[in-house]
């Protein structure tokens, strides 16, 4: 039982942390050593760059909600069920479904806005409606990652009190 408790906490724990380093360091990061360098095209290749970055990450993201459902699963049939089982069940998958949606869905649309764009999205003009589209696009994969490092907190916070 224990092997199972932990491996969902770290599973839960570098999805999460994942997250977090990604959106507060890792992004910011990479668009302000480009733009400071001066380089050519800087925003495209930050973009471009973290997109890949992002993709990479939605694998290991997939096999960490998969673990963690499958060790509250595990946990639930072999018992004692933590806990809220059936709530942590519930924010589980709401989080693997928001990583896979935003990784599978949005990221792709991402990816085909901005190669009809061929330029970064912020050169265009305000109203433009390819920039209005990119940004509805990354505001919804922001608010999508919100999901999991939520869900994921309140987890932990759960995990912390059994």
């Amino acid at each position: 039982m224990l092997a199972l408790r932990y491996a969902g906490l770290l599973a839960l724990t570098l999805w999460v942390g994942g997250l977090v380093v990604l959106g507060a360091i890792g992004a910011p990061a990479i668009f302000e050593v480009l733009a400071a360098r001066h380089v050519a095209g800087d925003r495209v290749i930050a973009g471009a760059v973290f997109g890949e970055i992002l993709g990479r990450f939605h694998l290991l993201a997939y096999a960490c909600g998969v673990v963690v459902l499958g060790s509250l699963l595990a946990r639930g049939v072999m018992g004692p069920r933590p806990v809220m089982f059936a709530v942590r069940l519930v924010i589980a998958f709401v989080m693997l479904v928001a990583t896979a949606y935003s990784g599978l869905i949005v990221s792709a649309k991402i990816a085909r806005t901005q190669t009809e764009i061929g330029a970064a999205p912020s050169s265009l003009a305000e109203g433009d409606p390819r920039r209005v589209a990119f940004g509805r696009l990354h505001a919804m994969s922001t608010g999508l990652a919100v999901v999991p490092i939520l869900g994921g907190l309140f987890l932990l916070f759960r995990e912390l009190k059994d």
